[in-house]
C-alpha cells in the first residue's frame, strides 16, 4: 500500500477534483444575468435581456444560466460553488429604521421582502428549474453585498495588482456607493454611501423630469448635455450636497423616496421605477417635459447642468479615493461607471493614471462580480485571469448559420475571410449599411464589432440614415467609432486604450472632418480601439476599409432596432429584412436586399 501525505486541505481538495467550477447569478433585479468560471477563468457570460429579448431584463436568468453551463460542457451539479449578487441579510437594522422613519406602505414592503426571499431561496430555485433534487445540488451558495460584486467585477478581471475601485450606481442592498482598495487576491471595503444618498438616483430622477421613462434612459441625457449650458448647476448644488471625505447628501426635499418612488417591477419582466423627483423640481424648473414634447433649449440646459452635477460629485470622490490609496490604478463599477462623458475626463480631472472599467459595469457584471468574489476573497485562490475582451456570449456554427438562412429562402454567397474583408470594406465606402453578426456575443450593452451595424463615418449623413431608417432613436445621441489601437495617436488628444467603448475622448482638431459621423458635437469620440489580438476578423475589416480610404475607423452601433442587442441568426436575419440595412453578414455569408 502507497501512502500518500497531503500538505494541507486546499492541496487535498485539487487532488480529489482537478477543476473547480463558479457560478455568478445575478438574479431578481435589472439587468439579470449569469457567468461561469473554470479555474479562475471565465468560460461563459451572459445577460438574459438577450435571451428573452425584453431590455435591461429583471428575474430568474435561466436562458443565461442554460447557456453558460452548455458552454461550459457540464451540468449544474457540477458546480461547485454559486455567488449570487445580493445579500439579503446586510444592512437591516439601517433598512428597519429607515422604513419605520418614512412610513413606507405595506404593499411596498412585502413587494421587497418577496424579493428578498427570492434571492434566499435561490438553491431550491435552481433545484427546480433544472429537475434536480436538492441533495443532488451540493453546490455551496454564497449572497454576496451588491456593490462588492460590483468591486470585485472591476478588480479581479484588471489586470493590475493594486487599485483604487470605486462602485457607484442607484441602490444595491440599502447601498448606493463603496470606496475600496484591491491588492492581489483581495479588495477591502474602505467606506460606504448608504440610501437614500445616491448619484444615480439623481441622475435617474432629471432623466425623468427630462421626459425619458424608460428603465436605463439615463444615456439619452448624457447624450442630451453637450446641446446645453450648465446653467442650473447652482440650484442642482441645493439638491445634492457635497461632504468631506468624499461624501455627499441628497437633500430630501426633491425626491419622492416613498413606495411610489422606489416602486419597481422585479418579477420576470423589464424592470419599471416609479416617479423619483418630487415637486420641489417644478418651483425650480418648471413643469417635467412631456415624453412627446419637443425638447427646448431649457431641456438641454437642464440635462447639461445635470451631468456637470454628476461630474463635480464623481471627482470629488475619486479624489478623496485617491488621497486615501496614493494608488495610479482606478477600477470603476455600477451604472454611473457607465457614464463615458465623465470617464473621459477623469485624467483631467483626478490624479489616476491607468483606468479599468469591465464591459458590463451595469447590475450584469456583479454575476461576474459574485463568481471572481467567492473565487478569490473567499476562497483564496490567486487570479489568473484578465479581461481583454467582451466576446463571452453565444457563437453558432457555420452549418447552423447556412441552415437557417435556407430556412428564409435568402440568396447568399460565401467567401473566405480574406476576400469578406475586402468586400465588406468596399460596400462600407460606397455608403452601404452593414449588418455585421461574427463570433460570439458581446458582454455588456456596447456592440463592439461582433453583433455591430456598420457605416463610412466619413459621411454625416449617415447619421441620419441611420436614425430615420434603421435605429429610429433621437438625433441628439451620438454614434461611436471603432478605430484601430495603432492610429489613435493620430486622431486622439488623449490617446489610451479603450477596448469596450467607455470613455469619451476629445478628438483631435484636424481630424474632425475625417470622421464627422462620429465626433459629438462638443468634439468627443466614445471610442472603442480595436487590436490583431483581440479581434482579429473586426481588426481586418477596418484595415481593409483603412487601406481603401485612409481613415483606419468605421462607425459601429449596436446590430438592433429599439430592443436588446441581436444575439441569434434569425434576430440579425429579421431586423436586417424589416430595416432599410443593405447588405447582412453573418459568419463568412453575405446577403444583398
Amino acid at each position: 500500500m502507497v501512502l500518500v501525505v497531503f500538505q494541507d486541505i486546499n492541496q487535498l481538495s485539487i487532488r480529489l477534483k482537478d477543476k473547480m467550477y463558479v457560478l455568478g447569478i445575478n438574479a431578481y433585479h435589472p439587468d439579470s444575468s449569469c457567468c461561469i468560471v473554470k479555474d479562475g477563468k471565465l468560460l461563459a457570460a451572459g445577460e438574459e435581456e438577450r435571451f428573452k429579448r425584453i431590455k435591461h431584463w429583471s428575474g430568474f436568468p435561466l436562458e443565461s444560466i442554460r447557456y453558460c453551463l452548455q458552454e461550459a460542457g457540464i451540468s449544474l451539479k457540477d458546480i461547485d460553488f454559486i455567488g449570487i449578487s445580493r445579500n439579503p441579510f446586510i444592512h437591516l437594522n439601517r433598512k428597519l429604521i429607515y422604513l419605520m422613519k418614512n412610513r413606507i406602505s405595506a404593499s411596498f414592503i412585502n413587494s421587497r421582502f418577496d424579493n428578498l426571499l427570492r434571492i434566499r431561496n435561490i438553491k431550491s430555485l435552481l433545484v427546480d428549474n433544472f429537475i434536480f433534487f436538492e441533495k443532488q445540488l451540493s453546490s455551496k451558495v454564497y449572497f454576496i453585498e451588491h456593490h462588492q460584486s460590483h468591486m470585485a467585477s472591476a478588480f479581479f478581471v484588471s489586470g493590475f495588482k493594486d487599485s483604487a475601485i470605486l462602485s457607484i450606481d442607484a441602490m444595491g442592498d440599502f447601498v448606493s456607493t463603496m470606496f475600496g482598495i484591491g491588492k492581489d487576491n483581495k479588495i477591502k471595503v474602505l467606506d460606504r454611501i448608504f440610501f437614500p444618498n445616491s448619484l444615480g438616483y439623481l441622475y435617474t430622477a432629471g432623466t425623468q423630469f427630462l421626459g425619458f421613462l424608460k428603465f436605463g434612459d439615463e444615456y439619452k441625457v448624457m447624450g442630451l448635455s453637450a446641446y446645453g449650458k450648465p446653467v442650473y448647476l447652482n440650484e442642482f448644488k441645493k439638491i445634492i450636497i457635497l461632504k468631506k471625505d468624499g461624501k455627499f447628501i441628497l437633500n430630501p426635499e426633491y425626491f419622492n423616496f416613498s413606495s411610489e418612488g422606489l416602486g419597481m417591477n422585479w418579477d420576470n419582466s423589464e424592470p419599471v421605477c416609479g416617479r423619483l423627483f418630487s415637486k420641489k423640481w417644478i418651483e425650480i424648473f418648471g413643469q417635467p417635459r412631456d415624453p412627446q414634447e419637443e425638447i427646448s433649449q431649457i431641456h438641454r440646459n437642464i440635462a447639461a447642468s445635470l451631468q456637470a452635477m454628476l461630474e463635480e460629485t464623481y471627482f470629488h470622490i475619486l479624489n478623496y479615493l485617491y488621497k486615501v490609496t496614493k494608488i495610479d490604478n482606478l477600477c470603476l463599477a455600477g451604472g454611473v461607471a457607465l457614464n463615458c462623458v465623465a470617464n473621459g475626463k477623469i485624467f483631467k480631472n483626478t490624479p489616476f493614471k491607468n483606468i479599468y472599467i469591465q464591459p458590463a459595469a451595469n447590475d450584469a457584471g456583479t454575476a461576474l462580480g459574485a463568481a471572481y468574489y467567492v473565487y478569490h476573497q473567499i476562497l483564496n485562490k490567486p487570479r489568473c485571469f484578465v479581461m481583454s475582451h467582451a466576446y463571452w456570449g453565444p457563437e453558432f456554427k457555420k452549418e447552423e448559420i447556412e441552415s437557417i438562412l435556407r430556412k428564409y429562402n435568402l440568396v447568399f454567397t460565401k467567401y473566405n475571410e480574406d476576400e469578406l474583408v475586402k468586400i465588406v470594406a468596399k460596400y462600407i465606402a460606397e455608403g452601404k449599411i452593414i449588418g455585421w453578426f461574427q463570433g460570439r456575443m458581446e458582454w455588456g450593452p456596447r456592440a463592439l464589432g461582433n453583433r455591430s451595424i456598420l457605416v463610412d463615418p466619413r459621411k454625416k449623413d449617415m447619421i441620419d440614415r441611420l436614425n430615420l431608417f434603421i435605429k429610429h432613436r433621437e438625433s441628439f445621441r451620438p454614434f461611436a467609432p471603432s478605430i484601430l489601437e495603432e492610429n489613435i495617436s493620430d486622431y486622439l488628444i488623449t490617446p489610451v486604450s479603450s477596448f469596450f467603448m467607455l470613455l469619451a475622448l476629445p478628438v483631435k482638431k484636424g481630424r474632425i472632418s475625417e470622421i464627422p459621423a462620429v465626433v459629438h458635437i462638443d468634439d468627443t469620440a466614445r471610442v472603442q480601439t480595436v487590436n490583431k489580438e483581440t479581434n482579429c476578423l473586426f481588426f481586418k475589416l477596418i484595415k481593409a476599409f483603412y487601406e481603401i480610404t485612409g481613415v483606419p475607423a468605421l462607425l459601429n452601433t449596436s446590430f438592433n432596432e429599439n430592443e436588446p442587442i441581436v444575439c441569434h441568426p434569425t434576430e440579425a436575419i429579421e431586423c436586417f429584412l424589416r430595416t432599410s440595412m443593405d447588405i447582412l453578414v453573418i459568419g463568412n455569408y453575405l446577403i444583398k436586399k
